[in-house]
């Protein structure tokens, strides 16, 4: 039997059991699932999943999963299933999964993915909910699907004391915004405005946004360097990207070095963050926003 006639059969299957309540309650119980085959096809949903203290069977992506999220680490029996636009679905149907973790509107449809196995889908942004907000009701609703309901609780605690002590040790700098932005390349920056996950803990954090422009649905928006010349009083967070960052490159240019945060030494620079993360992400960029501006006050 080929591939797609597998799945073509699966799919025939899947209408059947939709069309019984009975057994389809049966075979999804949070307490009948087997939390050692969950595939995850994006890394913020990786993030909601190990935040419950489960590690997932596969994930997408791992050479830049690791590059960009570091936290949580993943063991190396974690499986790749390809990039996370276009995973590899033959693989993925030959694992097994008892549910497939996705970001919804990224990657696969669920349409493309049902045929598989149950799916999970959370929303780093609706449009009008805060990203924190969007994060904690995913940790909430994860939680209830795999009976970690406890797991769910704790960590939304940890979040919690974490953000009450960079509160406590960031207050001091309450008083000069921080633009928050990352190089594209040699040309062009991503600046995060008021809807992104970084601009959302700043004001948790009792800090302000530098960026008053405008941003994306994603809170994000891509600029010429140039463009950051005009933004004034500021202090600047510029996330690297290691030995591919194009900063080397820039940083002897004139126009560089006129930007007003450059030539008044308030560019303060930290390890890559993912901005599309949730709580390990933000809670890292809060825990590097710490260590750069206490290191330099």
């Amino acid at each position: 039997m080929t591939i797609a006639e597998n799945m073509a059969g699966r799919r025939q299957f899947l209408k059947w059991m939709a069309l019984s309540p009975l057994i389809f309650s049966s075979v999804t119980r949070a307490n009948d699932l087997d939390l050692s085959r969950i595939i995850v096809l994006e890394w913020r949903p990786v993030e909601l999943l190990m935040a419950l203290g489960v590690t997932p069977l596969a994930i997408a992506d791992i050479p830049n999963y690791k590059r960009w999220l570091v936290e949580p680490a993943l063991p190396d029996t974690v499986l790749d299933v390809g990039l996370r636009t276009e995973p590899n679905l033959e693989m993925i149907l030959r694992l097994k999964p008892s549910l497939i973790l996705r970001s919804n509107g990224y990657g696969p449809t669920a349409d493309a993915l049902a045929p598989i196995a149950p799916l999970w889908g959370g929303d780093f942004t609706d449009g009008k909910t805060r990203a924190l907000e969007l994060m904690r009701r995913d940790i909430t609703r994860l939680g209830v699907r795999l009976n970690r309901q406890q797991q769910a609780a704790e960590h939304l605690q940890l979040i919690d004391d974490r953000f009450s002590h960079y509160r406590q040790t960031l207050a001091a700098f309450a008083d000069q915004p921080l633009l928050i932005f990352s190089f594209l390349d040699s040309r062009r920056v991503i600046v995060f405005g008021h809807n992104s996950l970084f601009a959302d803990a700043l004001s948790q954090l009792g800090l302000q946004n530098g960026w008053h422009g405008a941003s994306s649905f994603w809170g994000s928006t891509i600029v010429g360097i140039e463009t950051l010349a005009q933004v004034k009083n500021v202090r600047a967070i510029g996330l690297t990207h290691g030995e591919d960052d194009p900063l080397r490159q820039i940083a002897q240019s004139p126009l560089w070095r006129s930007i007003p945060f450059v030539r008044q030494q308030k560019l303060h620079l930290i390890q890559a963050v993912w901005f599309y993360g949730a709580s390990f992400s933000v809670l890292r960029f809060c825990q590097l926003l710490e260590q750069t501006l206490l290191e330099k006050a």
